[in-house]
């Protein structure tokens, strides 16, 4: 029966926990890249100029723009979507979020009627673009956790699209 030399020992240690940092790194940065491709735009840089505010959004690899924002001051991911009349908000994000359901509408979706809930958002923000007394509806079979950015946000601001870049801008004065 041999032994294995003492040397040989700690060179193979040496080896696995070199392959297992490699391997932990590889995993974190292809983690981060893929949620730079689903969210671009998860630091929303803002522009002010003479009586506006605007910020700049990418789309992501589905053409979609996505951007990270805010729901009375809680970070929430958005998805703009010009057809949704309303903030159109998961159930389980209004939940998380506190958000009061009020009367109960009908609503068409892509996956066909559901119920919904009104709601009001005191305050939506997109980098320094602020909005207050949002209109907006509790989707409780909505799916996943992005609230869908509707046209009674949408409205109050001037959009550009070119592209593969939307320009959102509010006045200022």
């Amino acid at each position: 029966m041999t032994q294995a030399i003492p040397g040989k020992r700690a060179g193979r240690l040496m080896l696995i926990i070199a392959w297992a940092a490699a391997l932990f790194l590889a995993t974190r940065f292809f983690s981060g890249w893929e949620q730079r491709q689903e969210n671009p735009n998860s630091n929303v840089v803002s522009e002010h100029g003479d009586g506006y505010v605007e910020v700049q959004l990418l789309s992501n690899r589905q053409g979609h723009f996505v951007m990270t924002g805010r729901i009375n001051a809680r970070p929430v991911q958005f998805m703009l979507d010009t057809g949704a009349t309303d903030v159109a908000i998961p159930g389980e994000v209004a939940h998380a979020l506190s958000l009061e359901r009020g009367d109960a509408v009908q609503v068409s979706t892509a996956n066909g009627r559901t119920d919904a809930f009104r709601t009001t958002l005191e305050r939506l923000q997109i980098g320094d673009i602020v909005l207050n007394k949002v209109r907006a509806l509790v989707v409780p079979g909505l799916d996943g956790d992005q609230v869908l950015l509707g046209m009674s946000a949408i409205k109050q601001l001037e959009f550009t699209q070119r592209g593969g870049t939307l320009l959102l801008r509010q006045t200022t004065k």
